[in-house]
C-alpha cells in the first residue's frame, strides 16, 4: 500500500457505512459478473470489513421462516453472556411450547431439560418446541420474547424487520430482508465466539431421536461452519451460511429459493465467488500510530493519532497495492485534547473511489499548558495567521 499522506485541511468527518456499496471492477482487470440465482433475495457480505460483494433485493422485506432462530439464539446468548440465565439451567416445558407444529426437537411436559439441551435442539435441530420453551423461559411469553428479539434488532441497525414469534412460523408483520440477515449473522459471530460453534454441529440426539442439521452445505464445503436453513411454503426455502478460508470469513444469504438443493448450491455459488475473486486485508490494528499531529498551547507539541477500532478492506485479489491511505486533520489543535477525541479523518482509496473511512483521534491526552505557554503559542498563531507557515 502507498505511503499515508498528511494534509492538513479541515476535515468534514464522514461516519464510516455499515455496509457499503459493492465495488466496481478495477480498470485492466474486471471482475466477472456475479452469479445469478433464481432466489427472491440475496447478500453477500465480508465478515471483516462489513463490505458487501453481492446482492440483490437485499432489502426486500420476506418471511425469514425458521431463520428466524438466529435472532431467537442472539438474544439467549445475550441472557448467557450477561449471567442472567446459565446454561445449565433446568427449563420447564409448557404444553405450548410441547404442541408447537412444525420442526421438533420432541421435548414433552415431564421431561427434565436444560437451556443448553434446547439451544442445541433448536440451533442444530431447528425445533420450534425448544424455540419456545426458550423463549418462555427468559420473557415468560413467546410474545414477551418477540419484544426483546425486537428490541435488539433496533440495536443492530435491522431497520427492515420485525419479529413476531421465536419460531419463524408464518405470522403477520414477521418479516426481515437478506441484508438484515447478514447483520444479524455478523453480530452473533463477532460477540458470541463461545456459543457459535453449535452452528457447525451436524447432528444432535435428544429423547433417543437423531436428527441432522438441515444446512447441507456443512457436509459440502469443510469451510463452511453455519448457520442457519428455514422453509415455509410461503418464505420458500432460506440459507443463512457462513464461510471462512484463509482467515477471510464471508456471510451469504438466500432466501426463497425454489428448491432445498437450490438454496445449497446458489450458496456455494456465492461463497465460491466471493472467495475467488475478493480478498480481505487488515490494514491497521485498533491503537496504531497512523500520524502525528501539532498542539497548540499544550504541555506537548506533538500528539499521537490513530483510530479505535481495526480496519479492514475487502479488496479484488492483487489489487493490494494500489490502495492509496490519506489523513486528513483539522488545521489547528489546540490544548486541551483528551484521548479519543476526533480530530479528523482516515480515507482509504482504490483509485478514483472511497472505499473505507474511519475517524481519526487522539491516542493520548494533552493537558494545557500553562499562562506564559499558552500566551506564547497565541502568539506564534497570531504570526503563522498573518505570515504562513513554512
Amino acid at each position: 500500500m502507498k505511503k499515508i499522506l498528511l494534509l492538513i485541511v479541515i476535515a468534514v468527518v464522514v461516519p464510516f457505512a455499515a455496509m457499503a456499496q459493492p465495488l466496481p471492477p478495477p480498470k485492466g482487470m474486471p471482475i466477472p459478473a456475479a452469479p445469478t440465482l433464481g432466489a427472491n433475495s440475496h447478500i453477500l457480505v465480508d465478515f471483516n470489513s462489513s463490505r458487501v460483494l453481492v446482492e440483490n433485493n437485499s432489502d426486500m422485506r420476506v418471511e425469514p421462516a425458521s431463520i428466524t432462530k438466529v435472532m431467537t439464539s442472539y438474544v439467549v446468548f445475550t441472557e448467557l453472556a450477561s449471567g442472567n440465565i446459565k446454561l445449565s439451567d433446568a427449563v420447564v416445558v409448557s404444553e405450548t411450547a410441547w404442541r408447537t407444529g412444525g420442526s421438533r426437537m420432541f421435548i414433552e411436559p415431564s421431561m427434565d431439560v436444560t437451556v443448553e439441551q434446547l439451544i442445541k435442539g433448536m440451533v442444530i435441530q431447528s425445533g420450534n418446541d425448544a424455540s419456545v420453551a426458550l423463549a418462555e423461559h427468559l420473557a415468560g411469553t413467546e410474545s414477551a420474547f418477540a419484544d426483546l428479539m425486537n428490541h435488539y434488532a433496533t440495536q443492530l441497525g435491522m431497520t427492515n424487520s420485525h419479529f413476531m414469534n421465536a419460531t419463524g412460523l408464518p405470522q403477520e408483520d414477521h418479516y426481515t430482508t437478506a441484508r438484515d440477515v447478514a447483520i444479524l449473522s455478523i453480530a452473533l459471530i463477532a460477540q458470541f465466539p463461545e456459543f457459535y460453534h453449535w452452528y457447525s454441529e451436524k447432528e444432535y440426539s435428544f429423547n433417543n431421536i437423531r436428527q441432522h442439521n438441515r444446512n447441507n452445505l456443512l457436509w459440502r464445503d469443510p469451510a463452511v461452519d453455519g448457520l442457519k436453513t428455514g422453509h415455509t411454503q410461503a418464505a420458500g426455502y432460506c440459507l443463512a451460511s457462513s464461510a471462512k478460508r484463509d482467515g477471510m470469513r464471508l456471510v451469504s444469504v438466500v432466501l426463497g429459493s425454489s428448491s432445498e438443493s437450490s438454496r445449497v448450491s446458489e450458496s456455494q455459488s456465492l461463497l465460491n465467488y466471493g472467495f475467488r475473486f475478493f480478498e480481505t486485508v487488515q490494514l491497521y490494528k485498533a491503537g496504531q500510530e497512523l500520524a502525528q499531529g501539532k498542539v497548540w498551547k499544550g504541555e506537548e507539541e506533538q500528539i499521537r493519532l490513530g483510530i479505535q477500532d481495526e480496519l479492514f478492506v475487502t479488496i479484488p485479489r492483487g489489487r493490494y497495492d494500489d490502495l492509496d491511505a490519506r489523513v486528513e486533520m483539522r488545521s489547528e489543535l489546540i490544548a486541551p485534547i483528551a484521548e479519543g477525541d476526533e480530530v479528523g479523518q482516515i480515507s482509504i482509496r482504490l483509485e478514483d473511489g472511497e472505499i473505507a473511512s474511519r475517524s481519526l483521534v487522539a491516542l493520548e491526552s494533552i493537558n494545557e499548558a500553562g499562562f506564559l505557554g499558552r500566551a506564547w503559542d497565541g502568539m506564534s498563531m497570531w504570526v503563522s495567521g498573518l505570515f504562513g507557515d513554512d
